[in-house]
């Protein structure tokens, strides 16, 4: 007998390399949720985040000196006088990581975090725009696609 115009015969692409790859590109799409992706986001741009705000204070949330001073010589931000961008920044920079941790109004912090990356890109250090772009991307997915399944966002119904 021979074959018929309906017999299914396999491509070329799928017992070749093009589609080895696309199998093994379905089995890391199945393994890597996008909750996974959120979570590792808001914890990896939550830590760089927060750390910076950790060489700004001492104890729990006083402003160093050395931060007020970092803010009067170096980064220098219009509008804001050296005292109020320390406390802004230092303030924010614990405060919306705990919120990207704990998946509580994710895409807010998220926003939040994106304004200040593009405040020290403009205003700050307008060459590191390779690190800047790095945290955007992350902060934007955030801001895009919210905390994923495993936040208080999702438990409490917050989008």
């Amino acid at each position: 007998m021979t074959p018929t115009a309906t017999t299914a015969v396999p491509s070329a692409d799928a017992r070749g390399w093009r589609g080895q790859w696309n199998r093994a590109a379905d089995v890391a799409a199945r393994l890597i949720s996008d909750s996974l992706l959120a979570l590792v986001a808001r914890i990896g741009i939550a830590g760089i985040f927060f750390m910076s705000g950790r060489t700004k204070v001492e104890g729990l949330l006083s402003v160093t000196d050395g931060a007020v001073d970092l803010f009067r010589d170096e980064y220098r931000l219009p509008l804001l006088s050296p005292e109020l961008g320390a406390h802004l920044a230092a303030y924010a920079e614990h405060f919306f990581p705990l919120l990207l941790v704990l998946g509580l109004f994710t895409r807010g912090a998220a926003l939040a975090l994106l304004g200040m990356t593009a405040v020290i890109q403009v205003f700050v250090y307008p060459d590191a725009w390779v690190t800047h772009l790095s945290w955007a991307g992350l902060l934007l997915l955030l801001v895009g696609r919210g905390g994923g399944k495993w936040s208080l966002d999702r438990m409490l119904g917050i989008r």
